[in-house]
């Protein structure tokens, strides 16, 4: 990380990840260009989730090529009066598996649909029982993760290294 001032805590990443709407998964297409898709991912533990269909380019190239790198934005500003932006980031690197196994793609369906549709849950099992033969579930398990921020105080001032108020 070139801006060590504003590195955060390992903690703070996972909190990032947890608070964003999204995660940026990276991959590489075959003939070795870049390719990255929005997923809808949940952490568990030091893992994320996300659930896709079973074709198409994410799915050939982490077949191919598991190594893969997300990014998380949980909070983005433009401070008015200023030529900036502030945020709070985390980058993961890790690896890609599918999951086969029936009782842990729905463990994994039923925690995306916590975080995304907890309202919903009611009608969780029958939507399984009608989707999960098309669903693809992937889990990454996090090899390294780093958490980045810039944001200021209600003074004005930039919270460096790690301060949180």
């Amino acid at each position: 990380m070139r801006r060590k001032d504003r590195e955060m805590p390992g903690e703070f990443a996972y909190e990032v990840i947890d608070h964003s709407p999204f995660g940026t998964l990276a991959t590489v297409n075959e003939d070795g260009t870049p390719y990255c898709i929005p997923v809808s991912a949940v952490r568990v533990g030091d893992s994320l989730y996300f659930h896709c269909a079973h074709q198409g380019q994410k799915v050939a190239n982490l077949r191919r090529r598991p190594e893969v790198c997300l990014s998380f934005v949980s909070y983005a500003h433009i401070p008015q009066g200023r030529f900036t932006t502030e945020y709070e980031s985390a980058v993961v690197f890790g690896a890609a598996r599918e999951i086969t196994e029936d009782q842990e793609k729905i463990e994994a369906l039923r925690r995306i649909c916590l975080r995304y549709t907890p309202d919903n849950m009611a009608a969780f099992e029958g939507a399984v029982s009608e989707s999960l033969g098309r669903t693809a579930l992937w889990r990454i398990d996090i090899k390294e993760i780093s958490g980045k921020r810039k944001k200021y105080d209600s003074a004005g001032v930039e919270m460096k290294f790690g301060r949180m108020k």
